[in-house]
């Protein structure tokens, strides 16, 4: 009789069943590859996610599970050619995490790429992660401070928050995201800049500033340039977030900042149009959403200590928020800085458009004193910007309407603050206390920062013990709010602008 093929495969498992497991490989063969991407056969076990290893060298992750193939994405730039042989590792991604990161810049593999040396890590960690259930989780009520007087007043961030940083090309998002970086200074906070997609010059001018300030002792940047592989464009935000829950469970507040969204779709829209997934809206695979709430779900405040604020940052076009991408990103984040081109080319910095800005959580972590200040400002902002609108056509205003047009427009000028300049919360309510109390109302608009910043200064100088009382108390209460009107009063005397300013 002639054997059967179930017959022969029963024999071999006969045969095989005596052989220990741990020197069993299961490895497949390359059946066709391209673009950064292969199709292996004999794999039937593979797990998607998976890290698969290749003879020639090169390693690749398991994107899509067809009927009698895979497909992987490879990781590095070593060729792979077909027939060569694939093994299955047992494993997913992981990437090395340890405290020697910081002040590092590495790729999305953990490698670094700054040209100071090997890295030893303390522990390789999975880039995809359990998200902490509610139970694990603290509301947030502890302000991040950013030193920006716009955000820190108008929309305020606290630690576990994710707030959408958003706006047209060229507006100041990164702006917005490095001064941030810039302030934690000396506040116990460990940043993680994630660039996706970036050019390396950009990446370049970016890592010497932040090492000028002295903001790369607590800082790791993490760079996918747009020359790399889709895949590292891909994994690079997992990864820096990976690297952040590291510091988190050590009891630290985390920032990181994902810049930018746009590029992590773009490449993730490749990558599916390569595995030959249909596109949805604009393009983009249904299953965007998850791909990014999946990310920002990951950042929080800890019961037991310990937070990972996210600031992810999304480009649009002609100020459309509409669009798949950013719609998405609004409904996953608890709330969004809009940068509006109009007020950046009138030369308000940070243009941020107070209307349609908004912290859904931030506002529990807000210093008192800052709050004490701010009740109706951005009220204020809004009838200014409805007034101006209306004075345009050349209407007559009736004298309330001018003097609130006066009061948005000074208003306006304290909120715009130069690049790499922060303010601490007790000298941005001290300049909001001024614009609360009218004392800005009798100087000319140009002197209006000027007065401010110089009333700041006058007070940390003659009056220390008023200053520190602030900071300590994170608030502003009677006693202290009538001496400042005293202080005020009496600054405003002494105040003499020059006239070459």
């Amino acid at each position: 009789m002639k054997a059967k093929n179930t017959d022969l495969v029963s024999l071999f498992e006969q045969a095989l069943s005596g052989v220990p497991e741990q020197k069993l490989e299961e490895i497949g063969i390359v059946v066709r590859v391209g673009d950064g991407i292969c199709k292996v056969h004999g794999l039937a076990n593979a797990v998607y996610g998976e890290l698969i290893k290749f003879d020639g060298g090169n390693q690749g992750i398991v994107m899509q599970l067809d009927e009698d193939s895979v497909s992987i994405f490879l990781l590095g730039p070593i060729p792979v050619a077909e027939l060569e042989v694939a093994k299955r590792t047992g494993s997913d991604f992981k990437i090395p995490v340890g405290d020697n990161l910081i002040g590092r810049v590495i790729n999305a593999l953990g490698h670094p790429i700054d040209g100071l040396g090997d890295i030893e890590a303390s522990e390789l960690r999975s880039i995809e992660a359990v998200i902490p259930g509610v139970i694990e989780r603290s509301p947030v009520n502890e302000s991040l401070e950013t030193g920006i007087l716009a955000i820190d007043a108008l929309v305020p961030i606290g630690k576990g928050q994710r707030e959408l940083i958003i706006g047209n090309r060229n507006t100041g998002k990164t702006s917005i995201a490095v001064d941030t970086i810039l302030h934690q200074r000396g506040k116990d906070v460990v940043c993680i800049y994630v660039a996706i997609g970036q050019r390396q010059a950009n990446l370049s001018r970016l890592i010497r500033l932040l090492d000028e300030n002295g903001a790369l002792d607590y800082t790791i940047v993490l760079a996918a340039e747009a020359g790399e592989a889709v895949l590292n464009q891909y994994i690079a935000p997992y990864a820096g977030c990976t690297i952040g829950e590291y510091f988190r469970d050590q009891g630290h507040d985390v920032l990181i900042v994902y810049d930018d969204l746009s590029n992590h779709s773009v490449a993730f829209r490749e990558m599916s149009l390569l595995l030959r997934r249909s596109p949805g809206r604009e393009a983009f695979p249904g299953d965007v959403f998850y791909l990014h709430s999946r990310l920002l779900e990951r950042a929080g405040k800890l019961a037991k200590g310990g937070s990972i604020t996210a600031l992810p940052i999304v480009q649009i076009q002609s100020d459309d928020i509409t669009a798949y991408i950013p719609t998405n990103l609004i409904s996953i984040t608890d709330g969004q800085i809009f940068l509006d081109t109009k007020s950046f080319n009138q030369g308000v910095r940070p243009a941020i458009n107070a209307e349609l800005s908004v912290s859904r959580v931030g506002g529990a972590a807000q210093t008192k004193a800052i709050k004490k200040m701010t009740r109706a400002l951005k009220l204020e902002l809004a009838q200014y910007h409805e007034l101006l609108d209306f004075a345009q056509f050349g209407t007559e205003l009736d004298d309330v309407s001018k003097r609130r047009l006066a009061r948005g427009a000074r208003a306006i000028e304290l909120l715009k603050q130069p690049q790499y300049v922060t303010y601490s919360f007790v000298d941005q309510s001290l300049m909001l206390f001024l614009l609360k109390e009218h004392f800005l109302d009798n100087q000319e608009i140009r002197y209006t920062n000027l007065f401010a910043t110089q009333f700041v200064s006058y007070v940390r100088s003659v009056y220390p013990d008023l200053h520190r009382i602030i900071a300590q108390t994170e608030e502003i209460n009677d006693p202290t709010y009538a001496k400042l009107i005293d202080i005020a009063k009496e600054f405003g005397k002494l105040f003499a602008p020059s006239e070459n300013m």
